[in-house]
């Protein structure tokens, strides 16, 4: 099966995406782990990626779209993959379905997880770092014994820049601008489902199975 998933941050893409791929016997492809990739290699495009973050710019539509169609031609991909993360554009979206349909490999499906704006805050500004290990804990779903301090080795808590609740509306802002189109673009080709995000993880990703399964050839 050849499938994207799409929602906004916070909707818990990440988490699924592992169990998803892993249930469908393929490859999770995220653009972190393909930025990643070739900027570690210092591969061209990579050496091409890193001038630009360096720079604190956004990397181009075209050294992208390179970039996963490398990662697309690599052969665990050949019968199936889940696009994590890409596209996030409608331009993005239409070169990958111009670069699926030349190689006659068009997407199966498009999965929304759909969560409403306020429960993505909820999520989000709830998290709380420890500054000693790295630990991430959540003030509502995943407290600590000690509020401020972290269980797993008494470092100091602390809530980082992107998850405090005005950073995360801008977010939200700017996934409903520029990423929350895709979801008009995939309905007009009859590619996207959309399931509830919220609730326990493991109701998620059942829900997630039991919507993919009509497109599991």
């Amino acid at each position: 099966m050849r499938l994207v998933l799409v929602g906004p941050p916070g909707a818990g893409k990440g988490t699924q995406a592992e169990f998803i791929a892993a249930h469908l016997s393929v490859p999770k492809i995220s653009t972190g782990d393909i930025f990643r990739a070739n900027v570690g290699q210092k591969t061209p495009l990579g050496v091409e990626a890193k001038k630009y973050m360096d720079a604190g710019l956004l990397v181009p539509d075209e050294v992208t779209i390179k970039m996963v169609r490398d990662r697309l031609d690599e052969p665990d991909a050949a019968d199936g993959f889940l696009l994590d993360g890409f596209p996030r554009t409608i331009p993005q979206a239409e070169n990958l379905d111009e670069l699926l349909d030349k190689a006659a490999t068009p997407l199966d499906v498009v999965l929304e997880l759909v969560v409403d704006d306020d429960e993505v805050i909820r999520r989000l500004s709830g998290r709380r770092q420890c500054r000693g290990c790295g630990r991430i804990w959540h003030v509502e779903f995943d407290p600590t014994k000690v509020e401020g301090v972290c269980d797993r080795c008494g470092g100091e808590l602390y809530q980082r820049d992107d998850d405090k609740p005005e950073t995360v509306a801008e977010r939200l802002r700017v996934y409903a601008e520029s990423t929350a189109p895709l979801v008009d673009y995939y309905g007009a080709q009859g590619k996207l489902v959309g399931i509830d995000a919220t609730g326990p993880v493991e109701d998620i990703t059942q829900r997630a199975i039991d919507a993919l399964e009509p497109f599991n050839k």
